[in-house]
C-alpha cells in the first residue's frame, strides 16, 4: 500500500513540474538549548549551569523566517514578524540571508558572526542527499524524506521534500532535492524549522540582492575553514560554539 501511495505521488508531482510555481514559504525555527547543551560534551559545568538559569525551563526559542522562491531561485530571510522570545534581544535583527540562483549555479549569503559582516559568493555545490522511502503530510503537502550529514558541526539533518512543488530551495543553507523542503530536523529534534504555511503568489523584490552590501568577502571554502576555527576555540574554552554560529 504504501508502495502505491508513493507511485501515485510521483505521477501526480510530474504532471506539476509543467506549472509556474513561485511564492513564500513562512517557517517556524525552534531551537531547544537544552538539549543541544547536553549533546555538547566538552560544555563546562559553568556553561551548563548558566544556560539553565537563562532560560529557566523554557528552551524551545522561537524564530520567524521566510523563504521565498521560484523555477531558478530563492531567498531565504528572517520575518519581520517577533516571537515572544526574541523581544527585546536586539542582537536578534542581525544581518542574515541566502540567496540562491540555480539557473546560474550561484549563491550569495550575508551573515553577521561576532559582530562582523560576511559575504559568502561562491558557485553552487549540490549537498550529498539520501533520499528514503517514507512520506509524511508537512503543511498540507505529501512529503518525501532525505538526510544529510554536516561533518563540521556533527549534525544529522532530516528533510522532508514536496515534489509537488518543483523547486529545488529549502530553508537555512540547504537545498538540491527534487522539491521543495518544507522541514528540516537537526540532530533528532535539536533544531526544527517546520513549514507553516505556503503562499503562492506573484513576487516582486523579494528575490532581489541586497543593497549596498558592506563586509568582508569570502568563498565558500574560506567561510568553512572560519567556522572550524570558531568551532575549535569555543571547544578549547568548554563553551558553546553555536551562541556565535548558526547551528
Amino acid at each position: 500500500m504504501k508502495k502505491i501511495l508513493i507511485i501515485a505521488f510521483i505521477l501526480f508531482s510530474i504532471q506539476m513540474f509543467a506549472q509556474t510555481n513561485e511564492g513564500t514559504v513562512y517557517f517556524t525555527r525552534t531551537t531547544y538549548w537544552t538539549k543541544m547543551n547536553n549533546q555538547l560534551s566538552y560544555l563546562s559545568k559553568q556553561e551548563k549551569e548558566k544556560m539553565t538559569y537563562m532560560f529557566a525551563g523554557k528552551d524551545d526559542w522561537k524564530e520567524y523566517m521566510l523563504l521565498h522562491y521560484n523555477d531558478n531561485e530563492s531567498k531565504y530571510v528572517a520575518s519581520e514578524e517577533r516571537s515572544e522570545e526574541s523581544e527585546g534581544y536586539a542582537w536578534r535583527k542581525e544581518e542574515f540571508s541566502v540567496a540562491r540562483n540555480f539557473s546560474k549555479n550561484t549563491m550569495l549569503d550575508v551573515f553577521e558572526i561576532l559582530g562582523k559582516t560576511y559575504i559568502i559568493e561562491d558557485s553552487l555545490q549540490t549537498p550529498n542527499w539520501k533520499i528514503l522511502n517514507d512520506i509524511k503530510e508537512v503543511a498540507g503537502h505529501i512529503c518525501m524524506k532525505a538526510m544529510i550529514e554536516d561533518t563540521l558541526k556533527k549534525q544529522k539533518i532530516i528533510a522532508w521534500f514536496a515534489q509537488d512543488i518543483p523547486s529545488n530551495a529549502g530553508p537555512e543553507r540547504l537545498w538540491g532535492l527534487p522539491g521543495l523542503i518544507l522541514e528540516l530536523d537537526i540532530n533528532d529534534g535539536t533544531v526544527l524549522i517546520q513549514a507553516s504555511k505556503i503562499e503562492s503568489k506573484k513576487l516582486t523584490q523579494e528575490l532581489a540582492p541586497p543593497k549596498k552590501l558592506k563586509g568582508k568577502k569570502m568563498n565558500e571554502s574560506a567561510y568553512q575553514e572560519m567556522l572550524k576555527k570558531i568551532i575549535q576555540e569555543k571547544i578549547k574554552e568548554e563553551r558553546n560554539p553555536f551562541w556565535f554560529i548558526r547551528y
